[in-house]
């Protein structure tokens, strides 16, 4: 009698699809302190950005690169809306804030420090944002900057619970009042209907990669994997802001909260010429910039290149080859794969097409 095999099936998860005014806001917020290394995002991001005092801007750093855990809501709440959420952060005990500051630059497998070690000696502290810093920026072939003048700031901060919290909620309140606010008015209409959109279909049974595919229209795998295979639960909060990008809030949970870019899931039954306009826009702003033609044409005339030989093809330095690289590759023009330590590309024609197919449909009456 032969012998039987078991395969263990994929696991499946739950998917939910919502507004998350919270974690929309502080995408937001995370996108005009990053924004400047990344090209395709909205262009309400790049205004912003040049419309912030100094102050604004390293303030809004502080927190969204220093103390990024502080920011993010525990997994598993929800509020009604960002004002609800700072008032949350208030009167919450700051030791819990700096808690979650401190979870979030430790969770890294190969790093696993004594907190009461990193907040007693700033050494120690740098020490160990450094080895983060240099490992994460290799892995993603970014060029090297370590600021610690920065990091003695914040360092500063969390040693300081009331000054923390005074910070965290004070500028939190001057960005939604001054700078979020009127553009959430805007944007949160294009939202709930991308959000309605996406609640027509069922994602039941799909696998956390099938349904990160079916939401976002990106293959996911190989990203984020140690969170992403243990994840039960997947939260997709569309944004008007983040363009191509998809990104991820927290860690070490089951509940998986994604942000991605609002657009109309094919097949919805709704009509919708702002998201439409705003999926159209992303997928041509990644067009219409000469050194990203130059990418795409090279790669037409090659079937894989990797990170380096367009570099030297193209006389690139390795940041801006990097930043275009990324757009490209999160807007769908190019699949990406790694051969050991190298990240290598290809043309995605079908990608190609299908913007053309989309620009011809968004044009055609009726």
């Amino acid at each position: 009698m032969a012998e039987r095999e078991f395969v263990l099936a994929p696991k499946t998860v739950t998917v939910t699809v919502a507004l998350e005014p919270v974690y929309n806001a502080l995408d937001s917020l995370m996108a005009l302190t990053y924004g400047e290394k990344y090209s395709g995002l909205d262009e309400w991001v790049y205004r912003t950005i040049a419309s912030l005092s100094p102050e604004r801007k390293h303030t809004n750093r502080i927190l969204c690169d220093g103390l990024e855990g502080a920011l993010v809501p525990p997994i598993g709440r929800t509020w009604p809306d960002f004002p609800s959420y700072i008032d949350y952060l208030a009167s919450e005990d700051p030791a819990l804030l700096r808690n979650r500051a401190l979870a979030e630059i430790c969770d890294v497998p190969e790093l696993k420090p004594d907190d009461e070690r990193l907040l007693a000696d700033l050494g120690s502290y740098l020490q160990f944002i450094e080895d983060i810093y240099r490992r994460k920026h290799a892995e993603k072939q970014h060029d090297y900057i370590f600021d610690p003048a920065f990091y003695t700031e914040v360092h500063a901060l969390l040693n300081d619970l009331p000054a923390m919290q005074r910070l965290i909620v004070s500028h939190l309140r001057d960005m939604w009042r001054n700078v979020l606010e009127p553009e959430w008015r805007r944007i949160e209409p294009i939202l709930k209907e991308a959000v309605a959109a996406f609640q027509q279909f069922d994602y039941s049974g799909m696998t956390v990669y099938e349904a990160i595919r079916a939401v976002t229209g990106r293959d996911m795998r190989g990203y984020w994997e140690e969170d992403l295979n243990k994840a039960e639960h997947l939260i997709f909060i569309p944004s008007v802001h983040t363009g191509p990008y998809i990104t991820k809030f927290g860690s070490g949970s089951t509940i998986v909260p994604l942000i991605f870019g609002a657009r109309l899931p094919e097949g919805a039954r709704v009509v919708s010429p702002a998201l439409s306009r705003s999926e159209l826009l992303v997928r041509l702003s990644a067009l219409a910039d000469d050194t990203r033609l130059r990418i795409l044409e090279l790669l037409a005339e090659h079937d894989e290149l990797c990170a380096q030989d367009i570099i030297t093809l193209l006389d690139l330095s390795q940041s801006a080859a990097s930043r275009h690289l990324r757009q490209l590759t999160a807007t769908g023009y190019l699949i990406e794969r790694r051969q050991e330590v190298a990240k290598c590309y290809s043309l995605n024609r079908e990608r190609v097409n299908d913007t053309f197919r989309a620009l011809k449909r968004f044009l055609t009456p009726g």
